[in-house]
């Protein structure tokens, strides 16, 4: 590994930020550039939700569960990032999805436990709708996802990472190599450039003639006041998901991504919070303080680019939804192979090119 290896970061959401640390505490010279405040666009309006459950196929199982270990190992090496293994209790599917779920992760690994409604009601005692079937998972859990890239950026800051507030508006190539990007503030070199600036990274990957194939779906979430504890854990109940965050404030969109917000975002916000309103106990006093709009990165094919871009040296790329839940195993393998060469295994069915196939 080369410890004087100069690396450029493209974003501060929690992509970049993890990406940033784990070079860092490697030994690289980094360099984060992001056009946003800490946390970027989506990771400020993310459910946050950490977790390994149903819709993946297993080698994407496999990553995220990596992942989750992982964010464990991150809290002991920054105990200030706010994480909480609360729990998740789900009946948002089918029973008959929900047993094939159940089934086939636990075959997997993944510690699910089938409830019945008096159980429900133990695990979320305020909840005024319970399911007569659902599942629950233990270790699924939650990060603040703002103050968790603050402290990935501020620890990569004190091990002498450079944070610069500026635009990149094109990555510079010599020789058929990236060395650097030209910013809003002239230009800055570089050993290698990572992209991982979510909604903003195919725009900037076009420069050097790379096409990302993303899609950007909006997602609206809605905030509470901060209210007494009125949830233990997730809940993801049929068109309503939601969390207390650590400050209080219940969040809930119609799925982990948000609502879709129509064409009238206030509208579907207030109609949302009432369903919310009404599926707690001892709500009277629970007041919507505002909502928000994310757009999610999404790959076409619904699976992370993780990695070099083929055909072009000296770029990595990192851009993905479930950035939450990702972040923590992507800025590890990211680390390693862009200072070491070292793909893990994990990352194998990721890469770009596998939409030039």
């Amino acid at each position: 590994m080369s410890a004087a290896k100069q690396v450029i970061v493209i974003g501060a959401g929690i992509i970049g930020a993890s990406i940033a640390w784990h070079l860092s505490k490697a030994g690289a010279q980094v360099t984060v550039i992001a056009d946003s405040a800490a946390g970027g666009v989506a990771t400020p309006n993310s459910f946050a939700w950490i977790n390994a459950s149903w819709g993946n196929p297993e080698p994407y199982f496999r990553l995220r569960t990596r992942a989750m270990a992982e964010w464990t190992r991150l809290a002991r090496d920054l105990p200030e990032i706010p994480l909480s293994w609360c729990g998740g209790l789900c009946w948002d599917l089918s029973a008959a999805d929900m047993e094939t779920y159940a089934s086939e992760h636990s075959a997997w690994g993944y510690g699910i436990e089938r409830i019945d409604r008096a159980g429900a009601a133990r695990i979320e005692p305020n909840l005024t709708e319970l399911p007569d079937f659902a599942l629950y998972v233990a270790e699924e859990g939650v990060a603040e996802p703002v103050a968790a890239t603050k402290a990935l950026l501020a620890d990569a800051e004190r091990l002498g990472a450079r944070i610069i507030s500026s635009t990149v508006t094109a990555l510079v190539q010599t020789d058929g190599k990236i060395t650097g990007v030209d910013t809003s503030h002239g230009l800055i070199a570089s050993d290698e450039v990572v992209i991982a600036a979510g909604v903003g990274s195919p725009e900037i990957a076009a420069t050097a003639g790379i096409n990302l194939p993303i899609e950007t779906p909006p997602g609206l979430i809605v905030h509470s006041r901060p209210t007494e504890k009125l949830l233990n854990g997730l809940v993801l109940a049929e068109r309503l998901h939601m969390r207390q965050t650590a400050e209080g404030r219940i969040i809930a969109g119609s799925d982990f991504g948000g609502a879709d917000p129509g064409m009238n975002a206030e509208a579907t916000a207030h109609a949302l919070f009432a369903a919310m309103k009404a599926m707690l106990r001892d709500s009277d006093g629970l007041e919507l303080d505002f909502h928000t709009v994310g757009y999610r990165p999404t790959p076409i094919d619904g699976f992370p680019i993780i990695g070099r871009a083929e055909g072009v040296d000296g770029v990595y790329v990192a851009v993905m939804h479930s950035g939450i839940t990702l972040a923590t195993a992507v800025g590890l393998f990211a680390a390693r192979e862009i200072l070491d060469g070292e793909r893990d295994r994990l990352l194998a069915p990721y890469r770009l090119s596998r939409f030039a196939q």
